[in-house]
């Protein structure tokens, strides 16, 4: 009874996503999901390859849509784009199309083998191929400038130098002056994932209830004295930027890119800090596959050819603030707000002290419970003043449970594990 229960609500889930008649080619993305963003996709982007279909998905969601068809052995979807690690676990499952022609096109192209090679996911085969990425930077209104610290860099920030910068600013306007984006659909989670662990522990499963973690949640609370208290609703920096409610944010490229396209010359925009261990930050990579059983392998492999051209990979970057995967020069034409951010993006990787720290993979569709142990510990420390040791203690069983229960080894900036990913 229970088999057959579960096979029916896997049809019904697989009878809701689909469609009578699949006249279009189905493209299903968890990137550029906002309206605005989307509506490049379908009006700019997606011109002169037929007619797609382009569906905008939450992760948990698109692993329940994936996974749903994957079992019922009935496609809707011919192609999706995601980020690294939200297509590992259809790979893991066996269920996307190799790519390897693709990828041999596009490596005599232009684009670096070293990103093509994350493309494979650990298999001897393309399992995706990378469509445009991205990282998180800062940004900040050239008034802020002159409440820097004495000798600062805002290029080579430290922690204890963007501290010392939201005092001066808090000092001056009286209010608090440096945003991040800690609303319900904001990226809050990456910062602590790709930025704040890194850069204080060295890591990010490993040392999550280290000492040199509790020390960085102290660091965080003295910082969290100068930011606006109204960063709990941000979910796009771009808006207070321009509204003038902060100075200073953190952000993911995309969703600071209105703001700075719209005024150029009122913005810096530069690295975030480093902490004791580096200056930690994480590249964003996203990819498209095709699932094994596409309905429209061909529509799908015409798509990926077309978004991998240099002029719409240019054309992305302009409109969405995600920069090429093909080795191509940035027009000096470039919109320069969106010049200002790829600068910004290449002073991050070029940092003597940077840290990479790599998307989770081998969640599954527990990346959202993952997300959650941060930001559980976020409130709990930073916002509602609870014990570092006690909260760390707790949200570190919850997250070797999640580990233990996903199967999930560890990535970068992490060592290597055998088995799960161990909360030490």
């Amino acid at each position: 009874m229970k088999r057959l229960m579960s096979f029916g609500i896997v049809a019904s889930t697989v009878l809701a996503f689909a469609s009578p008649v699949l006249a279009q080619t189905v493209f299903v993305s968890t990137q550029l999901r906002p309206i605005e963003e989307a509506t490049v996709v379908r009006e700019e982007l997606l011109q002169d390859v037929g007619d797609v279909d382009y569906v905008v998905e939450e992760p948990p969601q698109f692993a329940v849509r994936m996974e749903a068809e994957r079992q019922a052995g009935t496609r809707t979807v011919s192609l999706v784009g995601a980020l690294h690690g939200e297509l590992s676990p259809l790979a893991d499952r066996d269920s996307l199309e190799p790519l390897d022609d693709l990828a041999k096109t596009l490596a005599a192209g232009g684009m670096p083998q070293s990103l093509l090679d994350l493309g494979k996911l650990g298999k001897s085969t393309q399992q995706y191929i990378p469509w445009m990425q991205a990282t998180y930077v800062m940004a900040a209104k050239k008034e802020a400038l002159q409440y820097l610290p004495s000798g600062a860099d805002v290029n080579a920030l430290t922690y204890d130098q963007l501290i010392e910068w939201g005092k001066k600013m808090q000092e001056a306007t009286g209010q608090p002056q440096i945003g991040f984006p800690a609303g319900p659909k904001g990226l809050m989670a990456r910062y602590f994932q790709g930025y704040f662990y890194p850069s204080f522990t060295g890591g990010v499963v490993r040392t999550f209830q280290s000492a040199d973690a509790a020390a960085g949640w102290e660091k965080l609370k003295a910082l969290w004295a100068y930011v606006n208290p109204n960063s709990t609703n941000y979910d796009f920096m771009q808006e207070p930027l321009a509204a003038g409610e902060v100075m200073v944010a953190w952000d993911h490229v995309a969703r600071l890119k209105n703001a700075i396209s719209a005024a150029p010359d009122d913005y810096v925009v530069f690295p975030a800090p480093a902490g004791p261990k580096g200056r930690g930050y994480m590249p964003v990579v996203a990819g498209l596959a095709i699932p094994k059983g596409a309905p429209d392998k061909d529509g799908a492999t015409k798509i990926i050819e077309h978004l991998t051209t240099p002029d719409v990979q240019l054309l992305t970057a302009s409109r969405v603030g995600f920069f090429p995967t093909l080795n191509v020069k940035l027009p000096e034409d470039l919109d320069p707000g969106v010049a200002l951010l790829a600068g910004a993006v290449t002073a991050t990787q070029a940092s003597k002290d940077a840290l990479i720290s790599l998307l989770p993979v081998g969640l599954g569709d527990k990346g959202g419970e993952f997300n959650k142990v941060y930001m559980d510990s976020f409130q709990r420390i930073v916002l509602q003043n609870e014990p570092i040791a006690d909260v760390l203690k707790t949200q570190g069983e919850t997250m070797a449970k999640l580990m233990t229960d996903t199967k999930a080894p560890c990535w970068a900036p992490d060592a290597k594990s055998d088995g799960p990913c161990p909360v030490e």
